[in-house]
């Protein structure tokens, strides 16, 4: 799946990698995000959409353990 600019929105292949090469694949893959937040399970967060955004949930090994989305 694309975003409007054309990149990436969605990064499947990343589950199970360390969350900061997943942050800077996304970064690479899709030039229009231009913040991945890495942050832990059980974080609260808020509920906005960002087209600009992706979140990259890890367990406490640093696992990417959810699909990193754009939003």
């Amino acid at each position: 799946m694309a975003s409007e600019c054309g990149g990436k929105s969605s990064w499947p292949e990343l589950v199970g990698a360390q969350g900061g090469v997943a942050a800077e694949t996304i970064k690479r893959e899709n030039t229009c995000i231009t913040t991945v937040d890495i942050l832990l399970e059980g974080t609260i967060v808020t509920t906005d959409y960002v087209t600009t955004r992706v979140r990259v949930w890890v367990d406490k090994k640093g696992i990417v353990t959810r699909v990193p989305i754009i939003g």
